[in-house]
């Protein structure tokens, strides 16, 4: 089997790795949620742990897919035109991580995490 082949495969099977693991996450959080909004019929309360855990599936697969849009740009076609769209796709999905980090923490990454699990000084309105 050729080089090139090989590398497509591996790309594909990352891509694949990373769509399976966004989807069992948000199956896992969503059968979560349900489990605890069954036992004690307050939604509002486990609310949050359910976007954190969406939000954490999402980050996960989001390293995978880039790691496959890497592997088969830079390792099969590093065209001009193919490393400026898989810069193009690598820039728009750190901005969705960033905002899914951001969204996950409830604090900048360079605000100091706060030791009692509260929110960061600073980090609300003032």
């Amino acid at each position: 089997m050729p080089t090139k082949e090989i590398i497509q495969r591996v790309g594909a099977l990352l891509d694949l790795a990373g769509v399976l693991v966004i989807a069992l996450g948000v199956a896992v959080a969503t059968a979560v949620f349900v489990l605890r909004w069954w036992r004690t019929r307050q939604l509002v309360e486990h609310y949050r742990a359910y976007r954190q855990g969406v939000g954490r599936a999402i980050l996960l697969g989001l390293e995978f897919l880039v790691g496959g849009d890497i592997i088969r740009t830079v390792a099969v076609s590093p065209t001009f035109t193919s490393v400026g769209v898989l810069a193009l796709i690598v820039l728009v999905r750190t901005f969705l991580s960033f905002s899914l980090e951001v969204e996950l923490d409830g604090r900048w990454p360079w605000q100091a995490r706060n030791p009692l699990g509260g929110p960061s000084v600073g980090a609300g309105p003032r």
